[in-house]
């Protein structure tokens, strides 16, 4: 695989080592969630307590992403990247060797930091080989499709080599390793790509004006969003497999074939429909669109009683995710003053991750009011407030122009 990447050229084969990396954001708790029973079993574990091995890396990825953006933007995306590739490998390798609860969390906590590191370079890398508005958009919904596709491939693969045992799986984390040589081989410092040491110097001592541009509302606005969209995606994999239980009698097997299904709707969409919906219609109406086909069909999951009509329905929730997301980044790299894009869009990162963590907090405050129902009305709501809000505050702004790389004043 290796030969066959060096052997393409130039910007195709930045953009697929920048995929193959970026999918390892995915694999920090993909890999983890097939082989959870053994680990509760094995360490003697309570459920409960247990269950923050598969969550905490949610939180301090949303942390250190912001952190490593700044850093990546002083110090260079690609030094940040090998980085954070080699100390993914050996915090998560680590992880197999722990005897018990806290020393494992630890180790958890830290793979976080490290796919914050990642998530933060390697986006920040990826906006910075595109000119147009148009190309970004196509490269970041080729990031969501591989997350998405990710999102399934790891999980399998780790039931696969967690069939001979468990520990084994967190040996999946050594693949940073010759994904970090690929980046130094494939993604050297040169103009475009990193920083020169005169730039660093000249942002170390305008720090000032990344604040601000942090502190524009229009960006504001899109961290929020991003959360919230995060918030309700993630009650979506917590709780659809929940109600259909309740309502369907489903299998295991039957729920991973639903939630793969609107994972192929998003991957599908992010990949070959995106920018052209974007280029047709601007991005806040495209984002708008988006959001609508996320509200529909979690309108739709309580009056269900058809296993034919699921399929479609969480399909179009896939779809509508598939739209919002890639969408969102793109509209805040167009925000984003160019020489802050890693700092801004690792922030942005960091939202999309504290509103998965933070998803079980705020629908189960929702389910233990009013039930399983009540969760996916609840999270209706979210995507058409979110639609609403992004229609009339950025209405008219020059953000639905291709090209424009400004920050509007608020």
């Amino acid at each position: 695989m290796s030969a066959l990447i060096l052997k393409m050229t130039g910007r195709d084969r930045q953009l697929l080592v920048l995929l193959a990396t970026g999918s390892l954001i995915v694999m920090t708790g993909g890999v983890i969630a097939p082989i959870f029973p053994e680990i509760v079993t094995d360490l003697d574990l309570s459920p409960a307590l247990a269950g923050y091995l598969v969550s905490s890396h949610f939180l301090t990825v949303a942390i250190f992403s912001p952190i490593l953006g700044i850093l990546a933007d002083r110090l260079g995306q690609v030094r940040i990247l090998v980085v954070s590739l080699i100390l993914y490998a050996l915090f998560g390798m680590a992880g197999g060797l722990m005897q018990s609860f806290l020393p494992m969390l630890i180790t958890r906590g830290l793979v976080g930091a490290a796919s914050g590191g990642i998530a933060a370079a390697s986006l920040g890398l990826l906006v910075k080989m595109y000119d147009s508005s148009e190309e970004r958009s196509q490269a970041i919904a080729y990031v969501s499709s591989v997350l998405t596709v990710s999102n399934i491939i790891y999980p399998v693969l780790a039931g696969l080599v967690g069939g001979f045992h468990w520990r084994l799986v967190f040996c999946l984390y050594g693949l940073a390793l010759p994904l970090g040589l690929l980046v130094v081989l494939t993604l050297q410092p040169k103009k475009g790509l990193e920083t020169s040491s005169s730039e660093s110097s000249a942002k170390a001592n305008n720090s000032d004006q990344l604040i601000q541009a942090l502190k524009n509302p229009f960006i504001l606005q899109i961290f929020l969003t991003l959360c919230l969209t995060a918030a309700t995606a993630y009650a979506v994999i917590i709780y659809l497999p929940l109600y259909l239980k309740a309502t369907m009698n489903s299998t295991t097997v039957l729920n991973g074939v639903v939630l793969a299904s609107q994972a192929l709707g998003a991957a599908a969409i992010s990949a070959f429909g995106v920018r052209r919906l974007a280029q047709r219609f601007g991005l806040i109406s495209t984002i708008g669109c988006g959001f609508g086909c996320m509200a529909l069909p979690l309108m739709i999951i309580p009056q269900l009683q058809d296993l034919v009509l699921l399929f479609p329905t969480t399909i179009i929730f896939g779809v509508g995710l598939g739209i919002v997301v890639p969408s969102l980044y793109n509209l805040l790299s167009n925000l984003a003053p160019s020489e802050y894009q890693s700092s801004i869009l690792a922030a942005g990162t960091g939202a999309n991750f504290l509103g998965q963590f933070l998803c079980p907090s705020l629908f189960g405050l929702v389910l233990s009011d009013q039930g399983l129902i009540g969760v996916f009305y609840v999270a209706a709501s979210l995507p058409l407030m979110l639609g609403l809000l992004m229609l009339v505050n950025f209405r008219g702004e020059i953000l639905n122009e291709p090209r424009s790389r400004s920050v509007p004043k608020g």
